[in-house]
């Protein structure tokens, strides 16, 4: 079955898709800390399919003054005081990520990134707080536009938990390495890698051009 060719910045408007998870020690993106971020960028293979490109990953020291709840770290298992993890304060970490990101933003033609995520409101809420707090001017990101891999997992596969998605696609998934943000952020950019490519191979991109474009 051939492929239609697609650039990426024809296929999302503009938008530069970049996957991003985060690990905190909370719920509130104003008060509880970011402690570990991880973000992949995509590209078009030669065959115009949707596939992970580079990945940037930090693990983040507190802020100054930061909220840390001891029911996340139960949950996410990270220990903010060990000094084996190797994480950069916040600013550093933010920096990191958005350099990484205009770079290849720049590099696919692309006018602006757009996050990605597995329940996208949160990891944006805990990015722009984080960017806000580290004044960052130039941000790639969109402040409020993002793609919510559960809604779409729930429309096309019938799962919307993560692990159950990416199963559903047969993509496997080690349960014991879930809440750490670079293995999750990986796993959440080849579902919507998958999901964005069968959507494709079912004839649903690129869309026909309407009767009045042709005429053109």
């Amino acid at each position: 079955m051939s492929v239609n060719r697609t650039p990426l910045n024809q296929r999302f408007r503009g938008y530069f898709p970049v996957v991003i998870d985060v690990e905190t020690a909370g719920f509130n993106a104003s008060t509880d800390a970011l402690l570990e971020i991880a973000a992949v960028t995509l590209k078009m293979d030669d065959k115009g399919l949707l596939c992970p490109d580079e990945t940037i990953h930090f693990h983040v020291d507190p802020f100054e003054g930061a909220n840390i709840e001891p029911a996340a770290l139960e949950f996410n298992g990270i220990d903010p005081t060990n000094p084996l993890r190797g994480a950069v304060s916040e600013t550093e970490a933010m920096k990191g990520i958005c350099k990484g990101v205009r770079k290849q933003q720049k590099a696919a033609d692309c006018q602006r990134s757009i996050i990605v995520a597995h329940n996208a409101s949160f990891d944006q809420g805990f990015v722009n707080a984080a960017i806000e707090r580290s004044a960052i001017k130039r941000t790639p990101f969109h402040p409020f536009v993002s793609f919510d891999t559960t809604s779409l997992a729930g429309l096309t596969l019938g799962q919307t938990v993560l692990v159950k998605a990416c199963r559903a696609a047969n993509i496997s998934f080690d349960a014991s390495e879930a809440h750490s943000a670079l293995y999750d952020a990986q796993k959440t950019a080849e579902l919507f890698c998958y999901m964005i490519n069968r959507y494709q191979a079912l004839g649903g991109w690129p869309l026909p051009q309407n009767e009045d474009e042709e005429e053109k």
